[in-house]
């Protein structure tokens, strides 16, 4: 009686206990659950990096609202080099209220028109550069991330001081028109302004002196960004008739870029190229020059890089450990209980699990050792 009464208090004892007891079978050590956690805790060793650099990149956003900016001057940049003398070609802008803008801005430069082998190398990378923007509009994004102030994006100087004639002119430097319509003009001789519009004074230019075969160095609208490729930049037109025109037909999109490097407005825009012959005899009439007409969007675009925060990060990682935590913990558990099934871990038709059948060999075990009652502890009735 006083064996069974101790029983019943050591098992009272074992509820009371406020801390449970893990079974033996959950800090077993094998070579299988050794295995998972090393698989596990480098999977998530590998994710945590991986979204720590995802964590580190950024990437642009793009948002359209309505210009509502129309009193502000529009600055054109202007790097032009035409095979003609300085004295022989002129420079203007007439804008839709036909206004004409003096180029006092523009200086006129005499270079030669050949590149250097330095400055051709330079050319053929722009170009390259060009056509892989074309084709891939996402390494613009690219362009506006790496933005270094002073970064070297116009055509190199020449290396040597040749003794070639000068007979080219480089117009180059920046104006400031209204945020209209307008043309760029560049023709035979130099303009004039009189209250019935705008002339160029050709008549002392011989027409065998016309070339305007031209290489576009840099053209952009807006505050000048270096680092920023333009559509038109390195563009070289050849041509060997005197009277050939050159047109280019641009829309011009306002845009604010905000970046964590630069902070600054400028513009976009796209062209469309056309070329022909002036011939007033088969009715293809005009003036030989190259023009550039150009018109502004009522949209503007505002370009922002964006980063991901903090606690977005946290969350992401702690998804990822969870995660892997509860796969494995599954994928463990289903690859133990096939490997049962393979082996036969059946007993009278019933499945048993490892952990029950452990229990009960412990249990036989300790019926088996058990001592015999002695006759005075006997139980009475």
């Amino acid at each position: 009686m006083r064996r069974l009464s101790r029983k019943k208090a050591l098992s009272l004892v074992k509820e009371l206990d406020a801390f449970p007891k893990v079974s033996e079978s959950y800090v077993e050590t094998s070579a299988s659950g050794g295995t998972v956690s090393l698989i596990a805790f480098s999977a998530m060793a590998l994710l945590a990096v991986l979204e720590f650099f995802v964590y580190r990149d950024t990437w642009m956003k793009y948002e359209y609202t309505v210009d509502k900016d129309f009193s502000s001057k529009l600055r054109i940049n202007i790097d032009i080099t035409v095979a003609m003398k300085c004295q022989h070609v002129g420079a203007d802008i007439l804008d839709l209220a036909e206004t004409m803008i003096t180029s006092s801005g523009l200086q006129y430069e005499p270079v030669i028109f050949e590149l250097t082998p330095q400055q051709r190398l330079w050319q053929r990378t722009l170009h390259l550069i060009q056509g892989r923007l074309r084709e891939e509009h996402a390494l613009q994004e690219v362009l506006y991330k790496t933005l270094l102030k002073g970064a070297p994006t116009a055509l190199p100087p020449r290396e040597d001081a040749s003794v070639e004639p000068l007979t080219a002119c480089r117009i180059h430097g920046h104006v400031y028109v209204n945020k209209v319509a307008g043309n760029l003009h560049i023709t035979v001789g130099k303009p004039i302004h009189h209250p019935q519009g705008h002339a160029h004074i050709a008549a002392f230019v011989s027409h065998e002196t016309y070339n305007f075969s031209h290489r576009i160095d840099h053209l952009s609208f807006g505050e000048e960004i270096p680092g920023i490729i333009n559509p038109l930049d390195g563009t070289e037109k050849i041509t060997y008739n005197n009277n050939q025109m050159f047109q280019y037909f641009i829309t011009v999109v306002p845009t604010k870029l905000n970046t964590y490097k630069i902070s600054a407005d400028t513009h976009q825009f796209s062209v469309t190229e056309r070329e022909r012959v002036i011939n007033h005899a088969a009715g293809s009439h005009g003036v030989s020059g190259i023009f550039v007409k150009y018109d502004t969007s009522s949209l503007m675009v505002t370009v922002s890089e964006q980063h991901m925060p903090l606690w977005q990060f946290l969350v992401r990682l702690c998804g990822i450990i969870g995660g892997i935590f509860s796969t494995t913990g599954m994928l463990h558990g289903l690859v133990g209980f096939c490997f049962d099934v393979v082996c036969c871990r059946f007993k009278l038709g019933v499945y048993r699990p490892r952990e029950d059948v452990q229990l009960h060999d412990q249990a036989n075990n300790l019926n088996h050792h058990r001592p015999p009652l002695l006759a005075d502890e006997a139980p009475q009735e």
